[in-house]
């Protein structure tokens, strides 16, 4: 139990970062992030450690997070929803304005270009470690890197005076 509980403590803010920049909401972020500990928790016996057990769970939380999107279809197409608070690592590097604009930007990304911004700069995960968690290969997560980054840039255009005042 101990083993365990040491797991989750390591993952679990991780887990919920992913989950709560995807679906921007707490609950379902949490609902999902405990999803994937316990499908952890039942594959144990069978597991063979191919690949980093963050790998794993940062796949299983992405997946579920496209079921849950593609379920209620509550995509940017109905417009940003208001943010609630959780833990975001952008909060502790910028402070909360500068922090919402960017969370906003971010959410209104096409959801898979989302995940990949997330991954790389907010979670930090290698390359080849997003395309894994991703189920693609390098070349489409750099494809969709190019194309989020392109899509911040064009919705941070006309706040960038109020970003670089901010910080």
């Amino acid at each position: 139990m101990t083993a365990c509980r040491t797991l989750v403590d390591g993952h679990v803010n991780l887990m919920l970062g992913l989950a709560y920049q995807m679906l921007k909401d707490v609950a379902e972020a949490e609902d999902a992030s405990q999803e994937a500990f316990l499908r952890l928790w039942k594959q144990a016996p069978r597991w063979k450690p191919d690949a980093k057990i963050s790998v794993w769970l940062y796949r299983v939380v992405y997946n579920l997070c496209i079921d849950r999107l593609r379920k209620t279809k509550e995509i940017s197409d109905q417009g940003i929803p208001e943010r609630t608070e959780a833990p975001s690592q952008l909060d502790d590097i910028h402070n909360g304005e500068v922090a919402e604009v960017l969370n906003t930007a971010i959410f209104s990304l096409p959801e898979r270009q989302r995940a990949a911004i997330t991954l790389v700069h907010l979670q930090e995960e290698t390359n080849i470690e997003a395309a894994v968690i991703m189920g693609i290969s390098i070349e489409a997560l750099e494809s969709l890197l190019a194309r989020g980054r392109k899509g911040l840039k064009k919705r941070l255009r006309d706040k960038r005076e109020d970003l670089i005042g901010g910080l």
